[in-house]
């Protein structure tokens, strides 16, 4: 088992402790809590037997219980309490710790000395309850809590889970099973039907259909073919192949997502922050709170009762204070939700760097998308076809693809890859030849071709279509001229298409009141006819690459909270200077560093995907902090004994114990709620 399982199985041993604790310690507080009511409730209601015990049989056995209740069990507290006494440091153990402690020695100087009891004129009943519950439920509460953090952390433990075994590689001509980790940048590894795709690698031989679904969240299978990379984890569906392993081990996109998902999960947001500097300051003034309550009670209340009754009064304000004033939710609040929300998002392939990134990423209201690999696929495609001359349109591109494929240039792969995909073959050509910047040439079946740009056409004297060629300009499409004999046969359109879901993204942007900029190099009349297919507010065109950051200062400087989405390295400057700089996954390792947020497989519709999520946890946070306070604000003068001078209740501390567990596995439960959040 590998150093990545160690923490979890660290945590397991964790988790099965406090189980080992939490089995022992409920019977005897669930016990001693139903003879505490009973006491309690005796006075009350007629019908309730007589009490079991004396009192004085009640108080040794509570004694022996509450000892290794309080020693054993508590030790965490007493800790808590020396790490005070040592360092002067107060954290929420440190309040239960002192709570506890003085409960427990009260009573025991109490049952033990019993002429201290007569001299103080003390109550029969002493707080060994106090002791054995507020523990016993705290402990229950903490249980639960780890429980819940570390189903919280199951998105690490499934992406841990999607990594191939083992890996079947070429070595001295032999294939040769090995475990993933001998695996070398350079081997070629066979994959066949159905196997994981052990590392990240380019297909060298062979064809398949690769499940993503796993790192990108899509579930439509994706085509590949030589030269075509591939992801570790991901699963081959059909077909065998070769690939030569490109990333290995803690360098494969499945080992940085975990990386940056770890990272982002252990991470605190800027409101945490905030909630753990409150904690402490929170903790002495409960400290001081707490005294100051007893001492309230020791002088002003024995004023109108007697002193026994204020000391009784009084201790168990202090304990009650310093139990239920404990700042656990308020410690669980954001952290428990910002790991829910970091791991919801993984699986939909959507990485978060860091807690920061998810909280300023609720706030955002304006959205800035480069154009190319955004917004478009960023590789051009054929769109139009216009024949002037009496041919068909296959036999017209089986012409032109055949001519193009002897070329290398972008424009002419795109024609290829339109035959391609229409299932055209290929004609034999002689006498290719490139026209350097303006097209080629080539014989086909004794029949000179030639294809290229307008200044080609004009060249050969050609009667070139102005109509059409004003048309395709004007939508920012590149016109090709294919030509025989002196004449044109046909016209054809490449441009950069836009993606799928471009649209639909845009549209779910604006539902959530988020504003759309498009920001380009490309000319204002190219990137106006792109806006308006996806409706886009604003086009920021004719943009160079160093500029792409100031025209992001100006709409902060306008008071806009910006996202800036793109994929290239001349993106990167812009990602930065964002409030939340936004990588598409299919981009450059520069981008994607520069980004607080990935979207894996470059899907943009992922982006309002990403805003929902952001903005539901942050709303979960919200809900937290403020039961997390409002249960401390309320509770403490409670505890304090506020309401006894008009009807004569004392907060209990085992009751103040029972709720400040049950608030803090609420917390925790309300974060879990985002695993359900539909996206």
């Amino acid at each position: 088992m590998g150093p990545a399982n160690q923490p979890k199985e660290q945590k397991l041993k964790e988790l099965e402790a406090m189980r080992q604790k939490t089995i022992f310690v409920m019977p005897i507080a669930g016990a001693i809590f139903v003879l505490m009511l009973w006491e309690v409730l005796l006075s009350q209601v007629s019908f309730l037997p007589p009490f079991p015990l004396s009192m004085e049989t009640f108080n040794k056995i509570s004694f022996i219980l509450a000892t290794p209740v309080m020693f054993w069990i508590g030790k965490p507290f007493i800790d808590g309490v020396v790490r005070f006494i040592k360092y002067k440091a107060a954290n929420m153990d440190t309040l239960v710790g002192i709570g506890t402690l003085v409960a427990y020695f009260y009573s025991s100087i109490m049952l033990l000395f019993p002429s201290i009891k007569t001299l103080l004129q003390a109550p029969e009943g002493l707080y060994y309850d106090v002791t054995i519950i507020v523990i016993g439920f705290i402990t229950l509460g903490k249980y639960l809590e780890a429980k819940s953090k570390l189903k919280t952390g199951e998105a690490i433990e499934k992406l841990l889970g999607l990594a191939a075994k083992s890996a079947v590689v070429i070595r001295d001509g032999k294939e040769v099973e090995i475990p993933i980790d001998q695996v070398v940048v350079g081997d070629i590894v066979i994959v066949k039907p159905g196997q994981k795709i052990p590392v990240d690698g380019e297909i060298t031989q062979g064809t398949s259909s690769i499940d993503e679904s796993m790192i990108t969240g899509e579930s439509i299978p994706v085509d590949k073919t030589v030269g075509d990379t591939v992801i570790g984890a991901t699963i081959n569906k059909h077909g065998s192949f070769q690939m030569k392993a490109t990333q290995v081990g803690g360098h494969t996109v499945l080992s940085q997502i975990i990386t940056m998902v770890e990272s982002a999960q252990g991470s605190k947001a800027p409101i945490e922050r905030i909630a753990d500097q409150v904690s402490g300051i929170f903790v002495p003034i409960v400290l001081v709170l707490a005294v100051a309550v007893l001492l309230l009670w020791l002088t002003l209340g024995s004023q109108f009762m007697p002193f026994s009754q204020a000391l009784s009064l009084g201790l168990i304000g202090f304990v009650g204070i310093l139990v239920i004033a404990c700042p656990c939710a308020m410690g669980l609040a954001t952290p428990t939700a910002v790991i829910v929300g970091v791991g919801k998002a993984a699986q939909n392939g959507i990485l978060i760097k860091n807690a920061e990134s998810l909280e300023k990423f609720q706030s955002i209201n304006f959205v800035v998308l480069d154009k190319t690999g955004t917004i478009t696929n960023g590789t051009p495609a054929v769109t139009d076809i216009q024949i002037v001359a009496k041919l068909a349109q296959k036999k017209t591109l089986q012409l032109l693809a055949s001519l193009e494929k002897h070329s290398e240039h972008p424009l002419a792969q795109a024609v290829v890859e339109k035959a391609q995909g229409e299932n055209i073959g290929f004609l034999p050509v002689s006498n290719f030849k490139a026209l350097e910047g303006k097209g080629l040439e080539g014989t086909i079946a004794g029949v000179h071709y030639v294809a290229g740009n307008i200044k080609l056409a004009e060249e050969l004297g050609l009667k070139i279509d102005t109509n059409i060629i004003k048309e395709f300009t004007s939508q920012g499409k590149t016109p090709v001229i294919f030509a025989a004999k002196k004449s044109i046969i046909a016209y054809i359109a490449i441009a950069d298409t836009i993606k799928e879901d471009a649209q639909e993204a845009v549209a779910a942007l604006h539902k959530l009141g988020v504003k759309v900029a498009m920001l380009t190099g490309d000319n204002i009349q190219t990137a106006e006819h792109i806006a308006r297919q996806v409706d886009i507010d604003q086009v920021i065109a004719e943009v160079l690459p160093a500029d792409k950051a100031n025209e992001v200062r100006k709409l902060q400087k306008k008071g806009y909270k910006v996202a800036m989405v793109g994929d290239g390295i001349n993106d990167a400057p812009a990602l930065a200077t964002a409030d939340v700089g936004v990588a598409m996954g299919t981009g450059t390792d520069v981008a994607i560093e520069s980004a607080g947020i990935t979207l894996l497989g470059g899907h943009i519709s992922k982006l309002p995907k990403s805003i929902k999520l952001a903005r539901a946890t942050m709303r979960v946070i919200k809900q937290n902090l403020f039961w997390a306070f409002f249960y401390n604000i309320v509770g403490i003068p409670i505890a304090a004994g506020a309401l006894y001078p008009f009807i004569g209740i004392m907060l209990s501390p085992a009751i103040a114990g029972a709720a400040m567990a049950f608030s803090s596995v609420s917390v925790v439960a309300n974060s879990l709620l985002l695993k359900r959040y539909r996206l």
